[in-house]
């Protein structure tokens, strides 16, 4: 569930990680609506960890995860958080600060 490359443009792999809850619908829509948007505007230029807070609790504090799904950029700096299902892709993309590829 993880895909990670180097940004030639920033020297930066993105870092992301999503807050779900097990399979409910908002987490499941949340994450696949995220790959579609790092395949399109961050293609091989990012690292996904998605962390089920079920299964994993604790992990909701080094974030200051307060309602889930939520997504957090760590890196590039500064961090960035969006909470919900990700499905507008415009708000996420200004969210994260994600400049689009150039259409070719």
């Amino acid at each position: 569930m993880e895909a990670a490359a180097f940004d030639e443009d920033t020297g930066e792999t993105w870092e992301l990680r999503l807050y779900v809850a097990g399979q409910i619908l908002k987490s499941m829509t949340a994450l696949a609506n995220l790959k579609k948007y790092c395949e399109l505007h961050l293609a091989g230029r990012y690292k996904l960890e998605v962390i089920d807070l079920l299964v994993n609790p604790q992990l909701a504090e080094g974030d200051q995860i307060l309602a889930i799904p939520t997504l957090v950029r760590k890196v590039p700096e500064p961090i960035r958080k969006i909470i919900g299902d990700l499905s507008n892709e415009e708000r996420v993309l200004v969210g994260l600060d994600v400049r689009p590829f150039a259409s070719k």
